[in-house]
């Protein structure tokens, strides 16, 4: 494989992890970055001695990522320790009463008897049915999609049964509990993939499962330190990162992309491993008329996921009694959600999240100070939203909302401050439409309906990252590039 050469397109996450393991079996591997450090959405942000994550603060799942460090030789928990966090994280709701989320279901069955005495052991029967569900379909997120016929594959029939297609994951949630807020409580994971859990296939149940039976982890210094050691991996193993260099244009040979050529120069490949934002990157790179499939007039009719509107926090002090994470859950919550996906509308009374990272690790803080991270769901790019015209107003509404879990003094103690909105995500980040979360996760985007592994467009391209199989969400994004490494070598023997 040493004289294979690979080009990975972008240092995120699904682009880092194909790096190292493309390197590890002996090719010759460049990155191209367009922005000056690794991680993209899973970034640092880093100001006057604070430290935040740009995007993803959960970490979920690591065995995924360990199988694939172990691989290269390494050891995760060795190259970036983490911490299994208890409660993993706080859920407030706008019509009343709170739950501290622990793996401990008994203490979970206690504070359910307080909300809602009805559901009380339900959580148990959730979880045995889960991870018999997760069970059945591992085979299939861990497979490539290339065609409607692997819909026939074995894995796939015996999973049938516990898929419910049209069943949406809200639904799913209340066969086990009446009450609905436990419904919410164990279907808001749905907004990791920037969806309404009342139009997220009935499939996603698996996530909050995987949340109580494999744990919500910390990184020490955030999940943008396991982009910045995957970086320093891929490096160790031969990997060149180019960095400040966004693609500008394809050389192509009939449908075959033969080199990519950035300000500073022009890369020629066996292979292009594309982990840019999938909708934006080909439709500015590769021209309409070279794509079969995945032109600019179908990509437009494609759904996509919400957007967020984001503060980075520098605070003076520390809320000790706010945990690691808080998630606060409005009180018209369908109504929050109808405004993100179909009204494309602000609302008054968002949801959000807030991470208080620093009562878990001061290290991302100076001395007396802490971080706190907020993170409003709101509607992708649709031009109903003037966001300069709108941030600061909707800023001061955050600040006061964040009054309902107790931080009604925070104004006063900010230091420093940091704002993302969608118009930043869609300009600065590259990402389509601002959708964080890329192409909605519905049926008809999902397994070989989104794009695929191996790209059918264009040959010697394969795609790694939140646009292609299996999905988003950082334990499917590695996925991913295991998947399309596994690809890419596969046609190079």
């Amino acid at each position: 494989m040493s004289n294979r050469k690979v080009v990975v397109v972008g240092a995120g996450p699904g682009g880092l992890a194909a790096a190292m393991q493309l390197a590890h079996a002996g090719c010759d591997v460049t990155v191209l970055e367009r922005r000056d450090r690794p991680g993209g959405r899973t970034s640092a942000i880093e100001m006057d001695g604070y430290r935040f994550d740009c995007g993803p603060t959960f970490f979920l799942y690591p065995r995924v990522l360990n199988e694939i460090f172990a691989g290269c030789g390494y050891d995760l928990m060795k190259e970036v320790p983490m911490e299994r966090l208890d409660p993993q994280y706080r859920l407030t709701f706008g019509g009343g009463g709170q739950l501290d989320c622990t793996p401990d279901l008994a203490e979970m069955d206690r504070q359910i008897a307080e909300l809602s005495p009805p559901d009380v052991g339900s959580l148990a029967r959730y979880m045995d049915d889960n991870r018999i569900k997760l069970e059945r379909f591992r085979p299939i997120l861990e497979s490539p999609f290339s065609s409607i016929a692997d819909l026939m594959r074995p894995s796939m029939i015996g999973a049938a049964k516990h898929l419910h297609p049209f069943r949406s994951l809200g639904q799913e949630l209340q066969r086990y509990f009446s009450d609905p807020r436990l419904v919410i409580a164990f279907a808001f994971q749905s907004k990791y993939l920037g969806m309404s859990p009342f139009n997220c296939p009935s499939l996603f149940s698996i996530l909050s499962f995987l949340e109580y039976e494999h744990g919500v982890w910390h990184p020490i210094g955030g999940c943008s330190r396991v982009s910045e050691r995957m970086a320093e991996i891929a490096e160790e193993l031969g990997v060149k990162f180019r960095y400040d260099e966004p693609v500008r244009s394809v050389e192509m040979e009939g449908r075959h992309v033969r080199s990519l050529t950035t300000d500073q120069g022009n890369y020629a490949a066996d292979a292009f491993v594309v982990n840019a934002d999938f909708a934006d990157w080909i439709s500015r790179t590769v021209p309409n008329e070279k794509r079969k499939r995945w032109t600019d007039e179908v990509i437009a009719t494609k759904r996509f996921s919400c957007s967020t509107f984001m503060l980075y926090l520098g605070i003076e002090g520390l809320y000790e009694d706010l945990p690691h994470h808080s998630i606060h859950i409005s009180e018209d919550y369908e109504n929050n959600l109808r405004e993100i996906e179909q009204t494309h509308t602000l609302s008054q009374d968002p949801s959000f999240y807030v991470q208080n990272a620093c009562v878990t690790d001061p290290s991302l803080a100076p001395s007396g100070h802490s971080t706190l991270y907020v993170l409003v769901p709101v509607t992708h790019q649709t031009g109903s939203i003037d966001w300069e015209a709108e941030a600061p107003a909707f800023r001061e509404l955050t600040l006061d909302r964040m009054a309902a879990i107790g931080l009604g003094d925070l104004r006063r103690r900010i230091r420093t401050e940091h704002m993302i909105t969608p118009q930043h995500w869609n300009e600065d980040y590259a990402i389509h439409k601002g959708a964080t979360f890329n192409l909605a996760h519905n049926l008809g985007q999902m397994l070989h309906n989104r794009p695929r592994n191996r790209f059918e467009d264009l040959g010697s391209v394969y795609l790694v990252g939140g646009g292609t199989h299996p999905g988003s969400g950082l334990p499917v994004i590695y996925e991913s590039s295991r998947i399309t490494s596994g690809l890419v070598l596969k046609d190079f023997s």
